[in-house]
């Protein structure tokens, strides 16, 4: 049996490795070895974890969109807390996932002041997004941890995603932001930035979002 390190894997922008039969034990010596200042992502269901390697266009899309999360949150006063790629795993659950980007909307006011998460006492995000997904060890892993509202992005094509049953259905709407066209709002950032730039997009839909709220009631 041949057995290799970590680093003399390789893994190519845009690629993903798949390892097979990983127990619990050495997905935890895994992720230490690769550290928390990395470019690469995991996800860890049943004994198969997944290390991907994102393109730049990858990095590009999930912040624009993680920007504009903020953006609508900060414009319609919505509390909440962001955090990011954090690595999220549950032993006895088997699994483990670092989305692009999540966050605390519902349930904002119990993560205030963490600074690691326990899965067995805190409750996962309410929202979280990815870029490119087509791997079943990364759904598995998002329907294990039971987040309730999933963002897919697949080549600048907004999917929402709501958890229902143990499984996510495809929706039209999101329920967090229900007097938003959000799939239509993203997708005409994502496009304006590849031709106006980044900043005047979102500056652009800054403004979009005070207009909109200025017709939107939303409760408590």
């Amino acid at each position: 049996m041949v057995t290799l390190q970590l680093r003399q894997l390789d893994v190519p922008p845009g690629q993903r490795l798949l390892i097979h039969d990983v127990d619990w034990s050495e997905f935890e010596q895994i992720l230490n070895e690769l550290g928390e200042k990395r470019t690469a992502r995991i996800a860890y269901s049943q004994k198969t974890l997944e290390i991907r390697m994102p393109l730049p266009k990858h990095e590009r899309e999930k912040s624009i969109i993680g920007d504009l999360v903020k953006i609508i949150l900060e414009e319609l006063e919505i509390d909440c807390e962001c955090f990011g790629s954090t690595t999220f795993k549950r032993q006895e659950m088997g699994y483990g996932i670092e989305p692009d980007e999540c966050f605390y909307i519902q349930n904002h006011q119990v993560m205030v002041g963490k600074e690691r998460i326990d899965l067995s006492v805190d409750p996962p995000p309410d929202l979280a997004i990815e870029v490119d997904v087509t791997s079943k060890t990364q759904m598995e892993s998002y329907i294990s941890l039971a987040v309730p509202e999933l963002w897919l992005c697949d080549r600048g094509e907004l999917k929402i995603y709501t958890l229902q049953s143990g499984q996510y259905q495809s929706v039209s709407t999101s329920p967090t932001f229900p007097g938003l066209p959000i799939l239509d709002l993203v997708a005409d950032v994502l496009t304006q930035s590849s031709t106006i730039g980044r900043s005047p997009a979102l500056r652009a839909f800054r403004k979009q979002i005070r207009n909109l709220n200025s017709q939107i009631s939303y409760g408590d």
